[in-house]
């Protein structure tokens, strides 16, 4: 796999929503109807992560596409403060993960995109709804470990999972 990652512009906006709609379907019909709902993310939200300079681009060198995206950000994240049925195994500064998604087309994006955030942070973090069942066997299967149970913003669930370098 021949990949580059790149902070996120405002040209990849167009691209960047095509790819939430192809992981909004992916979700839908892997058992996921509810994570992605109304929209999310929203065009205003993802301009906004790429002003911030957090939102991220996977560029396919083959054909220079952008197949994946997604958001690092340095915590500490407020909605991780609280977790419940578990516990976060460490205080380490980290970063989390945010809305990793691809179009499909290439294998193998979720362990890229976690081997190139570790090089900027040793500790991550990572949440996904209880029905993604793809994304917390891709987490787990990348070295991430469940730690209990977050809330977002609106106050739905989530299964927490942190993967720090510095505990192996």
């Amino acid at each position: 796999m021949s990949m580059i990652i790149r902070k996120a512009v405002p040209t990849d906006i167009d691209r960047l929503m095509q790819i939430f709609a192809i992981a909004r379907e992916f979700m839908k019909s892997s058992g996921n109807p509810n994570q992605w709902i109304n929209g999310y993310p929203q065009e205003e939200l993802i301009k906004n992560e790429i002003e911030q300079g957090h939102c991220f681009v996977c560029i396919n060198n083959d054909d220079g596409m952008v197949v994946a995206t997604f958001c690092l950000i340095q915590g500490p994240d407020p909605t991780y403060s609280y977790i419940e049925d578990g516990a976060w195994p460490d205080k380490e500064p980290y970063y989390v993960i945010h809305r990793l998604a691809s179009d499909g087309t290439v294998k193998g994006i979720t362990g890229f995109c976690i081997d190139w955030c570790q090089q900027i942070s040793p500790c991550l973090r990572a949440d996904t709804h209880h029905d993604n069942k793809v994304m917390q066997h891709l987490l787990e299967k990348n070295g991430f470990v469940k730690c209990g149970i977050i809330y977002v913003a609106n106050g739905t669930p989530r299964i927490a999972y942190q993967k720090n370098l510095m505990n192996k």
